[in-house]
């Protein structure tokens, strides 16, 4: 049984018996007992008064004219998250304003604390483990509407619905921001601390209304996040990456380092399978650019994606992929995983941070190193970012042809400047003449990709590392998207240029029989 009648009251922090360990956050002391009279408001600032009740809802009558009941029926389903996520979104300020007003002032009410703190201590999370979401729905539905009657509660089913999509998404989900995980439009998400979420869409940032109770909240909601990963984070490990359950990806920081409170940013994960023909169409990249990348994975380039954060690094490897023989063996090394490769043959690995006696760590250069053990086609390493640079070009360079990485820099020569500068973090001693050459014999190819002013993502390079002159890397563009600066407006205008330029590797296309194909795709 899920759940069990208990009285309002005996649900208290510390409370043995109950299952508020369980709980978002704990609930505040005393909040199982309504309010002196008998009746709690569903708004903290209105004493006794009725709250405000949404468009649509207020003065509606049951069938035959009387006035509905504070309870909802048992036929009753409130709106589905579709519904919370066009409320989310409406535009209209005139309506929008008073009913996010009166949706904060629910949530921080003593009716909706009192009914969440009777619904937690009465609930069997053991077996609501166990239940789909739906049915813990209807449970939970059906213990508000046990205790709105017996407490003689004042709420309206607009109300009671907004209250059950709290408890719900406390429970399993990740509390008021949860309907903007459904929201394939939404592709960051960024709380920074109880009272501001932030969400980007078509590249833009946007402030929405959504809002958390106070900053326990955001800390309760960021603790199981990175429990549900086997991480930790609190006052002494006040910073922690994680990933939720669909692989999107999650920072958190804690205060006292986030100084205005609890900050969250989850990258999400794209639901729909994003290929590099998908690219082409939604103006990412041209078509004569993809055909050359299919050519460069059937001939095994090594590559490095560069771009700045929020570029679509992870994107781009992700769709770069798709091009990979089925029958290779890949290994993936990650911070948190994120990567989504298509390929039956994966082997995923994930860093793990140190405990808190600062043992049992496990980092990505550990990774790498074991990932040469494994008998991989291809190491795919989901970020380069510190002196795993050493390894990951050894592995290039011993046979793991066709391996790939992402890296933070803004142009393809800053991208080597960056390799040069990890690769001393793991070996001081190698000289800088050296470690150039590595990089001109590991790495054939750096895709360069920005997010540009418009919010749209292109890549605007495709460069070739054509080896050593003297100390210096040689590199040539062999595709580059050119603006039109003549043409200012919102919308960046441009196109992607080939340079028409011999590739070093047509020796190598040849090999594969692809020489013919890779010259066609570079004719302008």
């Amino acid at each position: 049984m899920m759940f069990g009648r208990r009285p309002a009251a005996s649900f208290a922090p510390g409370d043995a018996g109950g299952a508020h360990e369980f709980a978002p956050d704990a609930a505040p002391a005393g909040a199982g007992a309504a309010p002196a009279g008998g009746h709690a408001s569903a708004s903290d600032a209105g004493g006794a008064a009725r709250a405000r009740e949404p468009a649509g809802a207020s003065g509606a009558s049951a069938p035959g004219g009387a006035p509905q009941s504070g309870v909802a029926p048992s036929g009753h389903r409130p709106a589905s998250r579709d519904d919370r996520i066009d409320r989310i979104d409406r535009d209209d300020g005139h309506d929008r304003a008073p009913a996010q007003d009166h949706h904060e002032a629910l949530i921080r009410s003593e009716t909706f604390k009192t009914i969440r703190a009777v619904v937690f201590s009465s609930m069997n999370m053991s077996a609501a483990l166990m239940m789909s979401r739906a049915e813990v729905r209807e449970g939970i539905e059906q213990a508000a509407a046990d205790v709105i009657a017996r407490e003689r509660l004042t709420v309206t089913l607009a109300e009671q619905t907004l209250i059950v999509d709290e408890i719900l998404n406390d429970m399993f989900g990740v509390g008021p921001i949860e309907p903007l995980l459904a929201d394939e439009r939404v592709t960051d998400i960024l709380v920074n601390g109880p009272d501001q979420v932030y969400v980007e869409r078509a590249g833009k940032l946007e402030l929405t209304p959504l809002k958390f109770r106070d900053n326990a909240h955001v800390i309760n909601v960021a603790q199981r996040i990175a429990a549900a990963v086997g991480r930790r984070v609190d006052e002494s490990s006040p910073m922690v990456d994680a990933r939720l359950a669909d692989g999107s990806r999650v920072n958190v920081v804690l205060p006292p380092i986030a100084i205005r409170g609890a900050s969250i940013s989850i990258r999400k994960f794209a639901k729909r399978n994003i290929t590099l023909a998908r690219m082409a169409q939604q103006g990412n990249l041209s078509q004569a650019m993809v055909e050359v990348l299919k050519i460069a994975s059937a001939c095994r380039l090594n590559i490095v994606i560069s771009g700045g954060t929020g570029s679509g690094k992870t994107t781009l490897l992700n769709a770069l992929s798709h091009f990979i023989d089925s029958h290779e063996r890949i290994v993936t090394i990650e911070d948190a995983a994120e990567l989504q490769l298509q390929q039956p043959h994966v082997v995923s690995l994930e860093t793990r941070p140190e405990n808190s006696e600062g043992l049992g760590g496990v980092s990505q250069r550990d990774l790498v190193r074991n990932a040469l053990r494994m008998r991989p086609d291809r190491i795919i390493l989901g970020e380069t970012r510190g002196p795993e640079a050493f390894d990951v070009l050894q592995a290039m360079n011993t046979g793991h042809d066709g391996s790939m990485t992402t890296i933070h820099a803004n142009t393809p020569r800053d991208a080597i400047t960056r390799l040069e500068s990890m690769v001393m973090m793991a070996n001081g001693n190698l000289p800088l003449v050296s470690i150039r050459r590595q990089i001109a014999s590991a790495v054939h190819m750096i895709l360069q990709i920005e997010r540009m002013r418009d919010g749209v993502r292109r890549v605007t390079r495709v460069t070739e590392i054509a080896g050593m002159e003297g100390d210096v890397v040689i590199t040539q563009d062999l595709f580059a998207f050119r603006y039109d600066a003549s043409a200012f407006q919102e919308q960046v205008h441009g196109m992607f240029e080939s340079s028409s330029l011999r590739p070093a590797f047509a020796q190598r296309a040849a090999y594969y029989g692809l020489e013919g194909a890779l010259l066609g795709a570079l004719q302008p």
